[in-house]
């Protein structure tokens, strides 16, 4: 699988952060039930690597990512609990040449043309936009497109179900990132049937 496969798993790719490790499991079965594979479990928790894992056990069905990689020793300890691909805030040169060693598929963060420029030149055409509201949007997606046709883009950051059909309408977006799909007190008070459901609604938006 590359990048651009990846981000044709579904429209959205929920950004998920566990703080219970014992609703990993069935927070990713619940939304595997609603249509959404691929997991991005961000590492903004110490149970994120052993969320990874869990997932990547139980869940055979999940497609388990790291997100908020800001380093190569990340990247590596994430790839070992079981992560099938890679997300960034941002592009370094330590990160670049960590995720094509790797051999995952990676969408490192842009939020100028310039950094998608940079991005491209280490090897990655397949980005993510962010923060994708407060750099500029679907506007900003839309300038892009002319000089960078070649690129394709996962925006994430303010993105939700009001928003989330501008920006897939756009030709140069293939998927979109956002929190939405997991709401806190949902996923505290174990609501499955309700994650579920933004699910099912998230991969009709498109």
């Amino acid at each position: 699988m590359n990048a651009l496969e990846l981000l044709e798993q579904s429209p959205v790719m929920p950004v998920i952060v566990i703080k219970d490790i014992d609703t990993a499991v069935e927070l990713a079965q619940a939304l595997v039930a609603g249509g959404v594979r691929s997991l991005e479990i961000t590492l903004r928790s110490d149970t994120a690597l052993q969320a990874i894992t869990l997932i990547s056990q139980s869940v055979p069905d999940a497609l388990v990512g790291v997100g908020t990689v800001r380093s190569a020793k990340q990247l590596e300890a994430a790839i070992a609990a079981g992560a099938r691909f890679g997300v960034s805030p941002g592009l370094t040169a330590e990160i670049a040449q960590a995720a094509r060693t790797s051999g995952i598929p990676f969408l490192p963060g842009i939020a100028t043309a310039s950094e998608s420029m940079y991005a491209a030149d280490q090897g990655f055409k397949v980005q993510k936009l962010f923060p994708a509201e407060a750099v500029g949007g679907v506007a900003l997606l839309k300038a892009l497109q002319g000089p960078l046709p070649d690129i394709v883009f996962c925006p994430t950051g303010g993105i939700n179900a009001a928003n989330a059909g501008q920006y897939l309408a756009l030709s140069n977006v293939k998927c979109v990132g956002g929190s939405w799909l997991t709401p806190e007190a949902a996923v505290a008070g174990r609501q499955w049937d309700e994650i579920t459901r933004l699910a099912q609604q998230a991969c009709a938006i498109r």
